[in-house]
């Protein structure tokens, strides 16, 4: 593996260092021409991924590689060329050597390229997409339904906002991608004994620290997502104080539209998004009643503890 490689040569050294032919292409204001010193514009032609040199040993200096080439298929719409697609499932174990920290930023590089739907189909077909979402794949094997159209959506509208210029967040991201985990987390835990409260709290956290495994996730996002997780149970309330906490919580943004995609990958919410879309535009006119059907609930009264009689002489 190539740990340190700061040797500079010439132009045409330079280029045969390069991964892929389509990186090793230069292009110079000497008669405005393009210089290939592989196979670049070939390929490019053809719409290929293809290694310089040896693909396996390419892979061995430095596994992230692999990575590399699935991103750059799905980001082109290239496929890989037969030789350096060979040793991709063979060498996937490699990438266990690379930090998980690295494997958090090629992560962010795959999902936030304007092609996330795509990238993470290739990363389910072939073995390194086990060493980022492996939990999430284990769910999405077991699972069907809503919590799998979930994270299809989630990808698709990352996309569509990128195109569209607008920014997305890790936490966002993973707060979906992990959802069809939580949610097996949770049947997992329903014969225990403990309140909903503190089975909830405990399998987002034990989903969290597994991904962590896989992916170092700073810790901001995390908490991000955890919150956009609480949000969703807080959102389904009915009384005043939750209904404005809910709206008053920074995640609120994000946990409103994880709400809406819920409702679009079809689980019933009872209309819960619709309620808090009307909620935001202004329209009051259901909102007061139903927010105030506890506090006009007739409450408890308390009793009144008689007084103790005075013993002393």
């Amino acid at each position: 593996m190539i740990l340190r490689d700061n040797v500079y040569g010439n132009i045409d050294e330079d280029a045969l260092r390069r991964d892929f032919t389509i990186n090793a292409l230069y292009y110079t204001i000497n008669k405005f021409r393009i210089l290939d010193f592989s196979t670049g514009l070939d390929d490019l032609e053809s719409k290929q991924i293809r290694m310089i040199g040896d693909p396996a040993e390419r892979y061995k200096e430095d596994p992230v590689r692999m990575l590399r080439a699935i991103r750059f298929a799905a980001k082109l719409g290239f496929t890989i060329e037969e030789k350096t697609e060979k040793p991709i499932n063979e060498l996937a174990h490699l990438l266990e050597s690379i930090s998980t920290a690295r494997l958090f930023d090629e992560t962010i590089k795959l999902m936030t390229g304007g092609d996330a739907e795509k990238t993470f189909e290739l990363l389910r077909r072939y073995r390194p997409g086990d060493y980022l979402f492996a939990p999430t794949f284990r769910a999405l094997d077991k699972l069907s339904g809503p919590p799998c159209k979930l994270v299809e959506l989630a990808l698709r509208n990352t996309d569509g906002r990128l195109a569209e210029g607008k920014s997305v967040t890790p936490a966002f991201l993973f707060a979906a991608l992990l959802w069809p985990v939580l949610q097996l987390r949770l049947e997992s835990l329903k014969s225990d004994q403990s309140n909903g409260h503190q089975l909830f709290q405990q399998a987002a956290q034990e989903v969290l620290m597994e991904q962590i495994q896989y992916t170092a996730v700073p810790k901001r996002f995390t908490i991000a997502a955890k919150e956009i997780w609480e949000l969703q149970a807080r959102l389904m309330r009915d009384n005043k104080r939750s209904i404005e906490g809910s709206f008053g919580h920074p995640r609120f943004r994000a946990a409103y539209d994880f709400l809406l995609l819920r409702e679009e990958a079809g689980e019933d919410l009872g209309g819960r998004g619709e309620w808090w879309t009307q909620f935001q535009l202004g329209d009051t006119s259901h909102i007061v009643k139903r927010a105030s059907i506890e506090s006009d609930a007739p409450k408890k009264r308390r009793r009144r503890r008689k007084p103790k009689p005075n013993t002393e002489g």
